[in-house]
């Protein structure tokens, strides 16, 4: 065991293990040490050697296996927390960009509107005039506005819309 100990091979590697293991190729060669020393699995830890058996070193390898898979369950969970929060922050952002354009869209309706009653209230009065008092060009008539017939989605998903006396109003 001291022999084991002084090659160190927690030393010489990283990742590496706390522990070497001392196999005995008998479950008799381990209780006959045991008897003859019953510090022997202290003395052991202490120098970081621990005895393996052919049955506890098939057990320390299913430990260790299992110990393996489960540390690959949790980096898998990581990596899909990891994942779902960024898509989380990913639908955020779009969602601030989606209210952003709609803000746009509200404001350039708005303009046209106003264009429109522009065009209608104050634009086309004069133009008529100039048309009645012979001064509009002859076969350059003002071509009819078509009404818009773009509309907007309005979002039903509970999270764009905003809270309202702490419930969700759903439009549909």
């Amino acid at each position: 065991m001291r022999r084991l100990s002084g090659k160190e091979y927690w030393a010489q590697f990283s990742p590496s293990p706390e522990f070497v293991f001392l196999f005995l190729p008998g479950e008799a060669f381990y209780s006959a040490a045991l008897q003859a020393d019953p510090t022997l699995i202290e003395h052991g830890a202490d120098q970081r050697v621990l005895l393996a058996t052919p049955t506890s070193l098939i057990a320390l390898l299913k430990a260790v296996e299992f110990g393996w898979r489960q540390e690959k369950i949790a980096e898998s969970a990581k990596e899909i927390s990891d994942a779902g929060t960024e898509l989380y922050r990913r639908v955020g952002t779009m969602a601030e960009y989606i209210t952003s354009l709609g803000k746009a869209i509200g404001q350039a309706v708005d303009r046209y509107n106003q264009a429109v009653g522009s065009l209608e209230g104050r634009v086309l009065p004069q133009a008529r005039k100039l048309k009645e008092l012979g001064v509009a060009p002859a076969g350059n008539e003002i071509e009819p506005l078509r009404p818009l017939e773009a509309t907007v989605r309005t979002p039903i998903a509970a999270e764009l819309l905003p809270p309202i006396r702490g419930i969700v109003e759903r439009r549909e």
